[in-house]
């Protein structure tokens, strides 16, 4: 049961954070892309905070798997490249720590572009 309850916190936390982005696109002039950046700067604030660590606790995969997620990520590898290497770290910690989620995304998209067969817009 606990199992069933941690799925279900996770699958509404999730869903929740994707009906706002919906919402915003819907009754906003903010196109996707902004939302984009919405999203991943609000987990860089809340990780900057110390409040992203916390949420993704309760939350988890609820937390983590959206946008906010990668920002958390960001925020996280900042301040423990900054502790390792200095002020140096602001700049090479964001791309250490989200590296592998990046090389992911970049892998998955050539595949399905070798997959999918694009169509000019009408």
């Amino acid at each position: 049961m606990e199992t069933f309850l941690t799925m279900l916190k996770v699958f509404l936390v999730g869903g929740a954070v994707c009906a706002i982005g919906q919402i915003l696109i819907d009754k906003t002039k903010l196109t996707p892309a902004r939302i984009v950046v919405i999203y991943v700067c609000a987990g860089v604030l809340l990780g900057a905070v110390g409040l992203y660590e916390p949420f993704h606790d309760w939350a988890k995969s609820g937390a983590s798997v959206p946008l906010i997620g990668f920002g958390g990520l960001m925020a996280e590898g900042v301040r423990t490249a900054i502790a390792e290497k200095g002020l140096i770290g602001a700049l090479t910690g964001p791309l250490t720590s989200a590296s592998a989620g990046i090389t992911a995304a970049i892998v998955f998209a050539l595949l399905a572009s070798f997959i999918a067969k694009p169509k000019a817009k009408a």
